[in-house]
């Protein structure tokens, strides 16, 4: 059993930047293939904005964020970030760190997952 907690969100102005943290406690060797951030804004579903496999390190992006948010993870500190720059309003949501949810090793990793997948944290808010 994991545990993702997510810090780091707060208000910022357009163009702004803010790094998200998502701290990893528990039985962190349970994660095997997949970390990611989702968000999820008032009344829409929650999507995928980055994801990257843990073995390999390899960064996957959706369009909206490539270009502008860089995913990377700290293994010596179970630490799991989210750097957002060039910061929009549509950007504006509740921001999610998840390990290793049901569609994370396909091509649409970022589609909303299904419920009880995976592991989830409690989310932050971000407004730009």
């Amino acid at each position: 059993h994991v545990q993702l907690v997510e810090s780091g969100g707060g208000s910022v102005q357009a163009g702004g930047s803010l790094r998200l943290s998502c701290a990893v406690s528990g039985d962190t060797a349970s994660i095997q293939h997949c970390m990611g951030w989702f968000r999820q804004a008032p009344g829409k579903k929650r999507e995928g904005v980055a994801l990257i496999y843990t073995r390999t390190g390899v960064p996957y992006y959706v369009q909206s964020a490539k270009g502008r948010f860089i995913i990377s993870q700290d293994n010596a500190k179970n630490t799991l970030y989210l750097q957002m720059n060039s910061l929009k309003p549509e950007d504006t949501a509740t921001y999610f760190c998840a390990a290793d949810w049901d569609r994370c090793l396909g091509s649409s990793w970022y589609a909303p997952p299904s419920v009880d997948s995976g592991a989830w944290g409690q989310g932050t808010q971000v407004t730009v």
